[in-house]
């Protein structure tokens, strides 16, 4: 009997809860979050890692920077109104001076306002430690979420995620593929891949690092408007896709790293 009810009710759950887990969105994954804030942790300033041991201990950067899509799951809806901080939505194909305009013009908190806000906490010490510390985790993530593309999308399709497309035949959404499964198909954990990534040579650092938080907003948006006209809905994704993209999606990451440096090393002091 009771193996009857397993195979009726509780291995279709299983199997069900198996599918669907990949296809959640993350805001890029664990991986793509942890990558970002391991390079940053290696550009950090003597004067920024000393403020930055005094709010987190020994802990580093990538062990926290998840915690603001992790909360998602509070059942008591204390950060329920921090969802919107993740993102930012404006029409397609705006002039740069048009971008910016509407950035600035958006009503209410959301990504651009709320990096903002986090920074002043952060580099605030008549605040606790502990008001510190949860604006400095957001902060982590929201700089991670800034070079994730599709969190500089577009409202009627939420960002990607109402736009159905195959990976490797499996149905989940743009903005899924985004988050994680791009990331994921490169293979490395996140130690390894920020490792790989953090290459770059002092130039072209201080050419990513020396623009403003506008242009960076920017340069994810352009990069956006290259991923909706390059995915359809029902496309089907696999090796071709990994090959147009693996370039955008590298540098996203490691402009992520090192712009969220800048941003700590002028905060933390």
């Amino acid at each position: 009997m009771c193996t009857n009810l397993y195979q009726k009710i509780f291995k279709p759950l299983f199997l069900a809860i198996a599918v669907l887990a990949p296809l959640t969105s993350f805001c890029w994954g664990v991986i793509g979050h942890r990558v970002v804030a391991e390079i940053a942790q290696h550009h950090l300033t003597h004067k920024a890692k000393k403020e930055l041991r005094k709010i987190f201990g020994k802990e580093t950067l990538a062990q926290w920077a998840n915690w603001p899509d992790f909360i998602k799951s509070d059942t008591t809806n204390t950060w329920s109104h921090a969802s919107k901080w993740h993102y930012v939505d404006l029409p397609a194909n705006l002039t740069k001076e048009e971008f910016i305009s509407d950035l600035k013009k958006l009503p209410g908190e959301n990504l651009y306002t709320q990096i903002q806000a986090m920074m002043k906490q952060v580099a605030d010490h008549s605040l606790s430690i502990e008001q510190r510390q949860i604006a400095l985790r957001f902060l982590i993530h929201l700089i991670g979420d800034l070079h994730q593309p599709l969190h500089v999308g577009r409202d009627e399709d939420q960002g990607g995620n109402k736009i159905k497309v195959f990976w490797f035949d499996r149905p989940t959404n743009l903005h899924s593929v985004w988050d994680n499964a791009l990331v994921d198909f490169q293979q490395y954990s996140y130690t390894e891949y920020a490792g790989i990534l953090d290459i770059a040579g002092k130039d072209q650092i201080k050419e990513w690092q020396d623009s403003s938080l506008e242009d960076w907003f920017y340069d994810s948006y352009l990069l956006a408007n290259k991923i909706y006209a390059l995915t359809p809905p029902d496309a089907k994704l696999s090796y071709r896709y990994n090959y147009l993209f693996k370039n955008d999606l590298d540098n996203q990451l490691l402009k992520g790293g090192l712009r969220l440096a800048k941003v700590l090393n002028e905060v933390l002091r």
